[in-house]
């Protein structure tokens, strides 16, 4: 493909740099180098404003799902941008889109996770799922269960309740907290478990984590446990069997909810559309989900909540009150008709099919990648990829602070047309669920290529790697 003359390259570079501020921003470069403009798209490739070509080896953000340029998708959100673009979902208003997309979830959640609360993001479905379990709690007569409990390299979002909840202490750099309201517990990292301690050992610690956590704060204060099913952007930490049915258990004990962050791995990735209770084998109180919701194409969230809540919180307070909670798109039909026409689509040609026959092919040969003495852990599930990169591979240890081997991999995949997230010493890949077979092998060849080139260049540098 070449440039495309539509696009003023230098114009929209300048305009960015001068006037968008974008998330996770590195100023530092930022002001001379300004952004790569990125202006087309089809099924796992993307392309920049000089026409270069790429795979997208990260699926926009976790979240191009069935892929771009889908005709029907762009088609569904033009008819619906007909009938009605936008009425507001408040008190007794509703839309067909909205209306059909909840039952729709309904049908595809475990257990009685039945009653769907729209949002535009992972943040705001969060948010909410908070807000909503202080109200529950309340409700109750329990005023003190307020305490959240997270952990370690979670991420939740962005607002400043979801970074609060987030456990990547990179990320809380220069920014406040919500004070004593969320409390961390380790992440359960099985490649960094102790060494001589098996896998279930190490489970039974991470339980023990919460439980302890919970009694340190008083059952009585605690309001909520919020878990990734698998850990997205603190390193695809895939938790040891068992650990999230167990700490359900320790949950129901102490009368704490769990919310299940599906926002990542809803909708696919691990090859269903909620991986909760078919991949992990637990039910949670609260299923948040966006991202692969909508595919990308149009901002949605969801906050799905079980009948026995919504049976709680339903209950007018008094005379005239209101359940005042809800945002101006809560239940935008043009977004709900995106969700709805996604899940046709991955109904229809089924994609959860394929990535649970593709997705193992995936991790067959990314764990090729084990051969560079600079790659210690290939990690994740199906389409939810990492790779950890170390100096020593028995002591795991890293490499110095100045090298940002995460970046100079990614740096090379690019030149070579693929992009992959590089996040510290790890290389994350989630890609478009639609991938195939040949476009898996360019993948994992041009990761070869990058590891290859930057071993070599570390080397003439002195920087030793066992």
């Amino acid at each position: 493909m070449a440039s495309n003359p539509a696009y003023d390259t230098k114009g929209i570079w300048r305009k960015d740099k001068d006037h968008h501020i974008h998330p996770w921003v590195d100023f530092s470069t930022f002001k001379d180098e300004g952004s790569m403009i990125m202006s087309n798209s089809d099924g796992a490739y993307v392309f920049d404003s000089e026409g270069n070509k790429y795979i997208d080896g990260i699926g926009g953000l976790w979240c191009v799902n069935i892929g771009y340029g889908n005709e029907e998708m762009e088609e569904a959100i033009a008819a619906q941008l007909k009938e009605i673009p936008y009425y507001l979902n408040f008190g007794p208003h509703t839309t067909p889109p909205a209306a059909e997309l909840a039952a729709k979830l309904a049908t595809l959640t475990p257990g009685t996770l039945d009653k769907v609360f729209f949002g535009t993001g992972g943040s705001l479905a969060n948010d909410t799922a908070v807000r909503i379990i202080h109200f529950y709690f309340n409700r109750l007569g329990q005023h003190n269960k307020k305490k959240i409990i997270a952990r370690t390299d979670a991420y939740h979002g962005s607002t400043y309740l979801a970074m609060s909840m987030t456990g990547i202490t990179f990320n809380h750099q220069g920014f406040d907290l919500a004070p004593d309201l969320v409390h961390h517990i380790p992440a359960p990292n099985t490649y960094r478990r102790p060494a001589g301690m098996t896998e279930s050992e190490f489970c039974d610690a991470k339980v023990n984590d919460l439980e302890n956590k919970i009694i340190e704060l008083g059952p009585e204060n605690v309001a909520c446990f919020i878990a990734e099913p698998i850990m997205g952007a603190g390193g695809v930490i895939v938790p040891p069997d068992g650990y999230h049915k167990h700490t359900k258990e320790v949950c129901d004990k102490y009368e704490v909810l769990y919310i299940s962050d599906e926002v990542i791995t809803g909708f696919g990735r691990l090859g269903h559309f909620f991986s909760s209770e078919l991949v992990f084998n637990f039910i949670p109180d609260v299923i948040t989900c966006a991202k692969g919701i909508s595919s990308g194409y149009l901002p949605l969230s969801a906050t799905i909540l079980s009948d026995e809540m919504y049976d709680v919180i339903s209950v007018p307070q008094s005379d005239g009150a209101l359940f005042t909670h809800g945002f101006t798109y809560s239940g935008h039909p043009v977004c709900c008709a995106a969700g709805l026409k996604n899940i046709e689509i991955m109904e229809r040609d089924r994609i959860c099919e394929h990535v649970r026959e593709v997705g193992p092919y995936f991790e067959e040969q990314l764990n090729t990648l084990l051969e560079h003495p600079i790659v210690g852990d290939v990690r994740g599930s199906h389409f939810m990829m990492c790779i950890e990169c170390v100096a020593d591979k028995e002591t795991k240890s890293l490499l110095p602070e100045h090298v940002d081997i995460g970046k100079l991999i990614a740096q090379q995949c690019q030149s070579r047309g693929l992009f992959v997230r590089p996040i510290r010493n790890q290389v994350v890949l989630s890609p478009p669920l639609i991938l195939t077979r040949q476009q898996i092998d360019t993948i994992v060849s041009i990761l070869h290529e990058s590891f290859r080139q930057i071993i070599t260049e570390l080397s003439q540098e002195g920087i030793y790697i066992n």
